[in-house]
């Protein structure tokens, strides 16, 4: 089908809840991306943060191709080796944390809020949640996120929401009394701009949710992973979480969710409690353990911090070029480029030349590319931009 004759196709069937690019997608491979009109398009923005290890990277595409001629799905009636691998995978990597399975970050993030509640004291029912989050779009994660535009069409909202701004530690003490029942974070913000938690801030939400009977959660959807250099954004704190949440870059492209609790906690959440049908199936946890490996194999975390810092560097360079760039921020792989003024032509124009980034907030380029990013394929990045930004001056 050409083009024009797919997107007839959405127009007429695919509800239009999605602001689309013009591009017809047909194939991905590591950092790039091919339309159905032969572009070739350098993706620094994979799978909105999904694709992690790149396009159809050849480990995740064996294991699930192996796993697919043996089982595709098994319902949680009973065991699987998959399952159990994956979360021994990830609690060895994290705080020895026992996972539940599902879907999505969303997901992860209900069961996350339903854990906070069902463990703490009777009567605790609040959670604090930050300015300019981001946490999913059902109900509850929804009403997390503490951007109201988000769900101004959808009051009703869910009660016992408070939002309190991002790293203001004053303002989250007085947030504080004895109805709190977690503060759910992350420890950067992503939709909300790549805005990095302070050391501070994460001490002192440590503190308090010790002193008030709290969980510490952290939404880490799109930090975890190791796009920050590290296994999971909390890691570069001196804190330990009581609950995370990850979705995103865990199945390489398979739609898989994950909420990791301490030990401890994790054991209120018996049967009956929670559930999920797709939880922990078995294309997703095959996907989940290669996607695991290959980052370990090809030292992917030494590489998100080394190109990491060299993308900062060539940005600050094109920084002291471009007065529409403000300045960069970010750790590892997870970059913000703040402009003075709207960012969407720049996207749009990228595009058009063979990259594609993205804008959130209007004004922040998010420059998010796979963990296994080059050197060369960062200066083709910038060059584009570099040239993007150099046209729209005159």
């Amino acid at each position: 089908m050409t083009t024009n004759e797919v997107i007839e196709m959405f127009n007429k069937y695919v509800i239009a809840n999605y602001n689309r690019l013009p591009k017809v997608i047909e194939s991905g491979r590591g950092s790039y991306i091919y339309d159905t009109d032969g572009n070739k398009i350098l993706d620094m923005f994979p799978g909105w943060a999904v694709s992690g290890i790149g396009h159809c990277h050849p480990k995740v595409v064996k294991a699930i191709q192996k796993q697919a001629k043996i089982l595709l799905h098994m319902d949680n009636t009973f065991y699987t080796e998959l399952q159990g691998r994956l979360a021994q995978m990830l609690g060895e990597r994290a705080f020895g944390g026992k996972s539940f399975f599902c879907n999505s970050g969303a997901e992860a993030n209900e069961a996350a809020l339903k854990l906070a509640r069902i463990h703490t004291p009777k009567g605790k029912y609040k959670y604090i949640t930050a300015l300019g989050s981001f946490h999913g779009r059902t109900f509850g994660a929804m009403t997390a996120t503490a951007q109201p535009k988000k769900f101004e069409s959808f009051q009703p909202v869910v009660p016992g929401f408070v939002y309190v701004p991002f790293n203001d530690v004053d303002t989250l003490k007085k947030a504080f009394d004895d109805e709190v029942a977690a503060v759910m974070i992350e420890p950067i913000q992503g939709e909300g701009g790549i805005n990095v938690a302070t050391p501070e801030y994460m001490k002192a939400i440590r503190q308090l949710c010790d002193k008030n009977q709290a969980m510490m959660i952290l939404d880490e959807v799109q930090t975890g992973m190791g796009r920050t250099g590290k296994w999971f954004g909390y890691q570069h704190y001196d804190v330990v979480p009581d609950i995370i949440t990850l979705a995103k870059a865990l199945g390489g492209g398979v739609a898989i969710g994950a909420m990791m609790a301490k030990p401890e906690i994790a054991a209120s959440l018996t049967p009956g409690t929670h559930a999920s049908t797709f939880g922990g199936n078995c294309i997703a946890c095959a996907a989940g353990v290669a996607v695991i490996e290959a980052i370990e194999e090809e030292n992917l975390l030494q590489n998100a911090v080394k190109i990491g810092q060299y993308a900062v560097d060539k940005l600050n360079k094109l920084k002291s070029k471009h007065s529409i760039i403000d300045h960069i921020r970010g750790k590892g792989l997870m970059i913000g480029i703040q402009l003075k003024s709207p960012g969407a032509e720049i996207v749009s124009n990228c595009l058009k030349n063979g990259l594609r980034v993205n804008c959130t907030q209007d004004t922040v380029l998010r420059f998010m590319p796979a963990m296994n990013v080059t050197a060369k394929q960062i200066d083709e990045a910038v060059k584009i931009l570099d040239n993007v930004l150099s046209e729209m001056k005159k």
